[in-house]
């Protein structure tokens, strides 16, 4: 399945709003109920999946230079080593039902 930017738009909203309900929960959990806190949590694993799903799905279209250049730049970024990177890129199936970030 290939993602248009407005998916992918559509996918990091789902994931800011998920991350703001999440700190919502961190502040006053009390306010929550267990249905709620239930369906928080599941929209944060789906719109992680999907975001991975997308970048996996992305990333097996480049070639094989490509790949390695990415790895290489993604692994000297200073966020996760190079092996985390190939791991969540290219070990295993592109699609998941957890995340992996």
């Amino acid at each position: 399945m290939n993602y248009s930017a407005a998916d992918i738009e559509a996918m990091c909203e789902l994931e800011d709003y998920s991350h703001f309900r999440t700190e919502l929960v961190e502040i006053s959990p009390q306010s929550f109920t267990l249905e709620e806190l239930k369906e928080i949590l599941g929209d944060m694993i789906r719109s992680k999946v999907a975001l991975e799903d997308s970048m996996r799905e992305h990333f097996a279209t480049l070639g094989e230079l490509e790949q390695t250049q990415l790895l290489d730049m993604l692994g000297a970024s200073g966020c996760k080593d190079r092996d985390w990177w190939y791991r969540m890129l290219m070990d295993g199936p592109v699609h998941r039902e957890f995340p992996t970030i």
